[in-house]
């Protein structure tokens, strides 16, 4: 593939030296730079890619693309031994490319695509945005589809998987260059569909572009990650930004109930498809029954049993029968392999103990999602004491923790407040920031416990019998981020060590 090639659809760019230059991968870090690489210099949040292009060349790069001049000329007086270089003197001396772009990261982002040979194009791709719900509809999605004899691709917060194959994944929203692979590598295994979480950090890093989605869906929006988005607004504009760039021939399937729910699509192409629990829409759902074990639903009409419960459950039991209905698949096949699908990794997992006891592990990390999922556990138990243990994770939004411990003070009869990933924060200021939600009475049900695996032997200790106790914040994590340490932290692993203990 030439450079003409990868760069094809960036916008208008400024090309110093050979266009016909093959090129054999692309990166945007120049530690992966090899003879052949394009290396695109993206300024970051923590630094700036700029300043690794001499090393990016010093390790085989031959392009170079890039959006700050100075920056560029002053990497190449470096390791030309030249100063006062132009971009044109550089080129010919090292035998470069150098491709000026007004957004490298925009660049990055179709490159990609392009280096890989458009593999969005290839299958149907299926995003979803939301504060809440989004593994668990992209999860339960990847499993009704393949069920339903489809090759199908996942790419999540959990898990990616090619197929049948899983690899790990780092982020929500992986980065250009790792999501086209993936891709490319369904694309090239056959799979039909691909599930894709979206999310706002990834929508404003332009991770997302150049990709062509089929589908669009929309769950909720509530308060989180407002260390990095600043105001509410633009978290809400991030997430409306993946229906402004869905085409004509897409989807956008958003959740009406939610008083978002039609703003993200108001700017669509797409044709807008709607779902609500409440009131009139494109596809309904009604909870007739819930219990531990699941909720038998009535869904257009028709009613099916779920194993997933709770009401938040509900909205992403519809979000999936109404992509699955949406994309072809007949009603009641649909309703079949729903009635068959089991709760995402450490989403409402509940594990049952001596003295009747129900543990409940749950990624609930938001306040709505630790809302929904006490409301949960307090309908489907209402005599039942209901213990809240919950910590809020270091180095993000700040603004949240005193919002969640006003919400286990309501909702729970105890609360354990304790550590979550703490990363480079005190512990104990986390816990004061939390202590500041709640008032006096709060405080004398409240317990403050640092050590988690301590606090969650506490819970399970004080818990009179019957008592459902609530895990929150870990769910599907097998590890604790304390400072930069990451450690292993299987909160399933100790509640069953616990319950050989008694």
């Amino acid at each position: 593939m030439t450079i003409d090639e990868i760069i094809k659809d960036c916008g208008p760019v400024t090309v110093t030296g050979d266009r016909t230059i093959e090129v054999t991968s692309v990166c945007s870090d120049s530690r992966k730079a090899v003879a052949g690489s394009v290396f695109i210099a993206v300024k970051g949040f923590a630094g700036d890619g700029h300043t690794f292009i001499g090393t990016a060349v010093e390790n085989g790069a031959v392009a170079i693309v890039y959006e700050d001049e100075g920056m560029l000329l002053k990497e190449m007086e470096r390791i030309c031994g030249k100063s006062g270089i132009t971009a044109a003197e550089a080129a010919l001396m090292k035998g470069l490319t150098f491709i000026r772009t007004g957004s490298s990261r925009h660049s990055l982002a179709i490159i990609a695509s392009n280096f890989y040979g458009r593999p969005s194009e290839k299958l149907t791709l299926v995003g979803i945005t939301g504060t809440n719900g989004k593994t668990t509809t992209v999860t339960l999605l990847y499993h009704l589809f393949t069920d339903l004899g489809y090759s199908c691709g996942l790419l999540s917060t959990i898990a990616n998987y090619v197929g049948e194959r899983r690899t790990e994944t780092a982020n929500t929203t992986s980065d250009p260059i790792t999501t086209n692979s993936l891709l490319a590598q369904m694309a090239d295994a056959g799979c039909e569909f691909c599930f894709m979480e979206v999310s706002s950090i990834g929508m404003q890093q332009e991770r997302v572009s150049g990709l062509k989605f089929k589908a669009g869906i929309f769950s909720n929006l509530t308060h989180d990650h407002l260390d990095y988005h600043k105001t509410f607004a633009e978290y809400l504009r991030c997430k409306k930004m993946f229906f402004d760039m869905l085409p004509s021939d897409a989807y956008a399937i958003t959740n009406a109930d939610d008083r978002n729910g039609m703003v993200m699509v108001q700017n669509t192409k797409a044709k807008v498809v709607t779902y609500s629990c409440k009131s009139i829409a494109d596809h309904t759902c009604r909870v007739m029954e819930e219990s531990f074990d699941g909720m038998l639903l009535r869904i257009d009409g028709t009613e099916s049993w779920t194993r997933l419960t709770g009401r938040h459950n509900a909205y992403n039991i519809l979000a999936i029968y109404s992509t699955a209905v949406t994309l072809g698949v007949p009603q009641e096949e649909a309703l079949v392999g729903i009635s068959r699908l089991e709760a995402a990794p450490g989403r409402l997992e509940t594990l049952r103990g001596p003295k009747d006891l129900s543990v409940v592990i749950d990624y609930a990390h938001t306040p709505d999602a630790l809302e929904n999922v006490l409301v949960t556990l307090r309908d489907i138990a209402p005599d039942r004491e209901l213990i809240c243990l919950f910590g809020c994770g270091g180095d993000r939004d700040r603004t949240k923790r005193p919002e969640m411990a006003q919400v286990a003070q309501k909702l729970a009869d105890r609360i354990i407040v304790t550590s979550d990933n703490s990363r480079t924060e005190r512990t104990a200021d986390i816990m004061n920031d939390i202590k500041a939600g709640l008032d006096t009475k709060g405080r004398a049900r409240a317990l403050f416990i640092e050590d988690r695996e301590e606090a969650i032997r506490t819970a399970i200790a004080v818990a009179s019998p019957g008592a459902t106790v609530l895990l929150a914040g870990k769910g599907h994590e097998t590890y604790q981020i304390i400072g930069t340490e990451k450690r292993h932290f299987d909160e399933k692993e100790i509640v069953a060590g616990i319950f050989k203990e008694m």
